[in-house]
């Protein structure tokens, strides 16, 4: 069974940054998932296992940077110049494949997610 265990959101102000960490029982492709209230969860990042493919939705692309550190089995996204709009709250979630996936549904284990609040 795939844990994944969610640390590093807060409340953070317009322009600042953040970096939350997802720690895996194992190594998986792993990505980022956020959910605003009233919206529909949108994917966010990805990473394949063995870190060399990294996928960005258009809207934090320059800002978000997902890494990985296999030693760990622990999943990173650094998160700057955070906006209004980057509200919500964010899962890891783990994909037992070998293919990369940008949808949620391809990804079978979550995290319990964790509040990511900017103020302006």
């Amino acid at each position: 069974q795939v844990q994944l265990v969610e640390s590093g959101g807060g409340l953070v102000q317009v322009g600042g940054s953040l970096r939350l960490s997802c720690a895996a029982s194992a190594r998986y492709n792993m990505a980022w998932f956020r959910q605003a209230p009233g919206k529909e969860r949108e994917f966010v990042a990805a990473i394949s296992w063995s870190g060399g493919i990294r996928n960005y939705a258009d809207s934090v692309k320059g800002r978000f940077t997902i890494s990985r550190d296999n030693a760990k089995n622990t999943v990173y996204l650094q998160m700057n110049n955070l906006t209004p709009e980057d509200t919500a709250v964010y899962y890891c979630a783990a994909r037992v494949s070998a293919l990369l996936s940008t949808t949620g549904a391809d990804f079978g284990s979550w995290g319990q997610g964790t509040q990511v609040t900017v103020s302006s």
